[in-house]
């Protein structure tokens, strides 16, 4: 990230660059300071965009050995094309000898980090990955955002924000905009604005459904189903969840018997390293074979809808009531 802003600010550019990674908000952000620092704005003779599979590499090929016109740059953006996981051979040979003023910009959530592609533009460019940002980047992160729009806030406060909005960076943006227009007239925004205008992640009542089935607590946990259906959450969705976070609360039981320590299990599980000591509280509650018969109870709620013996809304009740 800092070789790209020093780039922006040398205005010296690598030419092609690769954007990567589970953060999409990161993603998003640095290919438009891109755009803006490679592209004259309202250019679109020499500022091209392709999204998605299937992308025409020939074409792409052929484009970026046009010479640009009146400027003096072409510029071609790449989203989530796939070709840095697979087919991206043409490509990346291409790339080794591009046009000189063809400049490339790729945008991908995953990447294989043995293809042909991703090493050519490794060589030849620059590869920045965006990863889940620890809990002292977001935390900086929320109280700049809002500081930006003249508020103030408690570490205490940005801490129960992250607890509901989880660590996605475009989910915790919309969560501050909903929040700076509620607190219009304030200064300091309070746990209290949170709770009332801050959105809980689906997955957030999952853990809480868990926590209130390891607890004996069956009436609590329909009543976060309820408030799920209430929502419009498919029944068939929350039965996924379920089943999720059951299989992640063995792996996480069984990592932590084997004596990995905790950002071992949050790269092996796929949760940041902050998060990962409440799967292991919530994991102690239960034995490892309490849980397995949990994922396989999951797998038959599943069938049990797909061949039609139950309607997908009674075959999670009964789950709820029955999984651990």
């Amino acid at each position: 990230m800092r070789q790209i802003a020093e780039d922006i600010k040398q205005n010296h550019f690598k030419q092609m660059y690769l954007l990567y990674g589970e953060e999409r908000y990161l993603r998003r952000q640095y290919k438009e300071k891109l755009r803006a620092a490679l592209c004259t704005d309202g250019d679109t003779m020499n500022t091209h965009f392709y999204e998605g599979k299937d992308i025409p590499v020939g074409e792409v090929i052929d484009l970026a050995e046009t010479l640009p016109f009146l400027a003096e740059r072409r510029v071609i953006f790449i989203t989530d094309s796939g070709l840095f996981k697979s087919g991206g051979e043409k490509l990346a040979e291409y790339l080794d000898e591009p046009n000189e003023s063809t400049f490339f910009v790729f945008t991908e959530s995953e990447v294989d980090k043995r293809s042909k592609l991703y090493k050519t533009v490794q060589s030849k460019g620059y590869a920045a990955e965006f990863g889940v940002q620890d809990e002292t980047t977001l935390k900086r992160w929320i109280a700049g955002t809002l500081a930006k729009d003249g508020k103030k806030i408690t570490e205490n406060t940005v801490q129960l924000i992250i607890s509901k909005t989880g660590t996605d960076m475009d989910n915790i943006q919309m969560e501050l905009e909903k929040l700076v227009c509620y607190c219009m007239a304030k200064e300091v925004i309070t746990e209290e604005d949170v709770e009332s205008i801050c959105t809980t992640r689906v997955s957030n009542h999952i853990f809480d459904m868990i926590n209130a089935i390891a607890d004996k607590k069956q009436k609590a946990a329909l009543e976060l189903y309820y408030d799920l259906l209430a929502l419009k959450e498919p029944p068939m969705r929350i039965l996924f969840l379920i089943a999720r976070q059951c299989n992640m609360l063995l792996q996480t039981k069984e990592l932590k018997s084997g004596g990995h320590d905790n950002r071992a299990i949050g790269t092996k599980i796929g949760v940041p390293p902050f998060v990962v000591q409440k799967y292991i509280n919530q994991a102690s509650k239960f034995k490892t074979s309490t849980l397995r018969n949990a994922v396989q109870k999951c797998v038959e709620a599943e069938e049990a809808v797909k061949t039609g013996r139950m309607n997908d809304m009674m075959s999670v009740e009964i789950l709820i009531l029955s999984v651990l």
